[in-house]
Order: structure tokens, then sequence, then C-alpha cells
């Protein structure tokens, strides 16, 4: 009798597609990783499944304890999933103005949803996953500290963008959140060829993209180490949403914000470079956002 894997063997192996009419006349080739295509529909996926089974395998925790994390949506959704196959109870801390879809996504994987206000935003969502922890109430994975989140991407996402690229990749772009895709990407990728140009995304201020920050010095992810990034680029919203738009219209590749954000820079660069072969992070879904009214046609 053969043998069936579970869903968390479904998690990577995304498919790199080439972009056909964003780009425009060019000589560079402008490539974009649909991390929409993992079980729970996102990047965060990777490491969810990794911050689960490396604790595991520690003996940090065991199935039936309690886990805590505070996210803006995707990782509280790769988590939910994750913690469903594991056997793990999930609470889940959210600002309360992130999309339906998202915290409906969390409840249907069984994982319990606690919302903060806007104003207390992700960080008030972390100092109180905290303070549960402290009240023994369960363990945080800590997304943002945790060395198991960009871990995932050093084992699994740089090297499938090196083999798929069959090494030619010059530059990796990645809107940045808790920094762990662009940090473990960049361990890797470096590895490989250190002239390979690490680039992340941050809003510019006063611009609000699902999922990824422009933290505070006080917040700023413990995992982000600024040598491992050779550009910081600041996107705003507008300019987000505009090409994640254009991105499902013209490309037929329907994505999030933050994809949007991160496609735009990748063809900022490609109006600078030649010869160049430029890898974006499409890091999930668009229907995860069309309760927010981003995809209207008035738009």
């Amino acid at each position: 009798m053969p043998e069936y894997p579970t869903v968390e063997a479904c998690i990577g192996n995304t498919p790199l597609v080439r972009l056909q009419r964003l780009p425009g006349n060019t000589s560079n080739t402008v490539l974009a990783k649909l991390e929409g295509n993992n079980p729970a529909g996102s990047v965060k996926d990777r490491p969810a499944l990794s911050m689960i089974a490396e604790a595991e395998a520690r003996g940090d925790i065991s199935p039936g304890d309690t886990l805590i994390e505070a996210t803006s949506g995707n990782t509280g959704i790769a988590l939910a999933m994750a913690a469903a196959v594991r056997g793990y109870p999930l609470t889940l801390i959210m600002p309360s103005h992130m999309s339906d879809e998202r915290k409906q996504a969390m409840t249907a994987y069984g994982a319990r949803l606690i919302e903060v206000s806007q104003e207390e935003g992700m960080e008030g969502a972390r100092d109180l996953a905290m303070a549960m922890q402290s009240r023994g109430e369960g363990r945080v994975l800590d997304q943002f500290a945790n060395p198991d989140n960009p871990l995932a991407h050093y084992r699994t996402t740089g090297p499938e963008i090196w083999s798929q690229t069959a090494g030619e990749v010059t530059h990796f772009v990645s809107s940045m959140g808790t920094t762990g895709t662009s940090m473990g990407c960049s361990a890797y990728l470096k590895e490989k060829n250190p002239d390979i140009q690490i680039v992340g995304l941050q809003p510019v201020e006063g611009s609000s993209i699902p999922g990824i920050r422009r933290w505070p010095e006080a917040y700023l992810p413990r995992i982000f180490d600024a040598s491992r990034v050779d550009q910081v680029m600041d996107i705003s919203q507008q300019e987000s949403e505009h090409t994640m738009r254009r991105l499902a219209a013209e490309e037929g590749i329907f994505a999030g914000v933050s994809s949007g954000g991160s496609i735009a820079a990748a063809l900022k660069l490609s109006q600078q470079l030649e010869n160049a072969t430029i890898v974006a992070i499409v890091c999930d879904r668009g229907d995860r956002y069309l309760s927010t009214g981003v995809f209207s046609p008035e738009r």
C-alpha cells in the first residue's frame, strides 16, 4: 500500500513564473514566486511549520500544549493550519481592522482569535501575547525573534529560487514584515553568490499595507540583520494596490497588497538594470482581501 503524505508535505516547491506584460520592453527577466500556492495560502506556511516542528524536535512543546502568536493575518492562518495538523490548540492575537477573510480563515482551522484595537496595532498584539505567556496561558512562538522563521527560508525558499533560476538570479525582492523571508533567503543566496542583491520593502510613512511594517526601533524584529539587506525601498499603499490590480488584470496573478508592493519594486529595479534576473515574492492570494474593497473597479 502506498504511503500518502499529509498536507504539511505540500508546503513549499511553489511555482516561479515570468511576468509577460508588466516589465515592458526590457532585457531583464522579472519572475514571481507564487507563495499563495502553499496549502494555507501564503509564504507564512513555511515558517509556521518550521517553528512548530523545530520546537517539537527540541522538546520545547508537545501536542496538546497551547500556542500563542500575535499576527496581522498570514502567519496566523498558516499557524492555525500547522497547529491543526500537529495537534496544538492555538490562540491568535490580531489588530481588529484586518480583513474578515483572514479572521474567518483562522477560526475555520480551529484557532481562538483575540482582537486588539487598530490603535494598539501589532505592537499591542505582541505585548498581549507576551503577557499571556507570563501568566502561564500558553507558549509564544514569537515569529519576530524566532530563528526557526528565517531557517525555513534558508532551507526551502532560497534553495528553490536558486534551483528554479539555474543560479541566474541577480536580485531578490521581498516585502518585510517579520523579515524572515528576506533574512533566510539572503543567507542562502549569498552563500551561493555574494553578488546577488537583496532588496527589502517597507511602507512609506502613513501607508497601511497588510503584512508589512515600518517598525518602531523598540519593536524591530530580533531576527532582522540589516547587513543581510543590500537595499531597502519605500513603497506606498497606493502604488502597491495599483500594481496588485494590474498583476491580476494583465498577468493573471491574483495576489495581495504586499505582493503588489514587491512587484512594483521589482519593476522599478528593472527600469534601472540590464540583463538581470529579478525574483519577487508574491506572498499570498488576493481572495483574502476582497472584503476590503481593494479590487473594486472604481478604485
